[in-house]
């Protein structure tokens, strides 16, 4: 039962480490059940209706769809799906395969500025009921060789669970000269409307 006496559960559609320790953090009583999701498919599928979709819609679109699938599954429950777009310019980048890709994605970054487009969404019953997306912006530093060489040994295979090829709660944030956003959401939750939300349907106190 949640903290509120209300037995309603709560899912998270997401196998994001962060994720679930943000909202263990705050006191929030959920389960987990990632969302089983062909990401690539999703992101083609509206770039083929329209090519000029914005970073943040596309975010979006796959918060809804991953809370939506879960949902499905979880009757009566509140699903929280989330996803996250890194925006270079006008290319989208995504998790790196192995720590060759990351080397390439940090280089593509390495000096300029990136934006980070975290989309969250409440499902019921299939169907999405509530959505917010926040954005930050990144600026990485122009990093030497040898620091980028460091920094790929000391980050290990868990970069390439993060978009950028980087985690900000770690040795990651030496990449960066300047961030101008909410923490939360360079983490991938954006935890604020979360919250605020969560409150309002009665599901942690106010």
């Amino acid at each position: 039962m949640s903290p509120t006496g209300n037995p309603r559960q709560i899912v998270l559609a997401s196998a994001s480490r962060a994720r679930r320790e943000m909202l263990a953090a705050a006191g929030v009583s959920f389960t987990v059940d990632p969302a089983d999701l062909d990401e690539p498919a999703v992101r083609k599928a509206l770039l083929a209706e329209d090519t000029d979709v914005p970073p943040a819609r596309v975010a979006e679109a796959l918060a809804n769809a991953k809370a939506e699938e879960v949902s499905r599954q979880h009757a009566e429950a509140l699903v929280i799906g989330a996803d996250q777009v890194l925006a270079v310019g006008t290319e989208l980048l995504s998790k790196p395969k192995d720590e060759a890709a990351a080397r390439e994605s940090l280089l593509k970054l390495r000096g300029r500025t990136h934006e980070l487009h975290s989309a969250v969404a409440f499902a019921e019953d299939g169907k999405t009921v509530w959505s917010h997306v926040a954005t930050a912006r990144l600026k990485m530093r122009d990093f030497s060789e040898a620091f980028l060489a460091d920094y790929l040994v000391r980050a290990g295979d868990r970069i390439c669970q993060c978009v950028g090829a980087y985690e900000l709660e770690g040795f990651g944030v030496q990449l960066f000269d300047q961030i101008e956003g909410d923490y939360f959401t360079v983490l991938g939750l954006p935890l604020m409307p979360v919250l605020d939300s969560l409150r309002a349907r009665g599901l942690v106190l106010k």
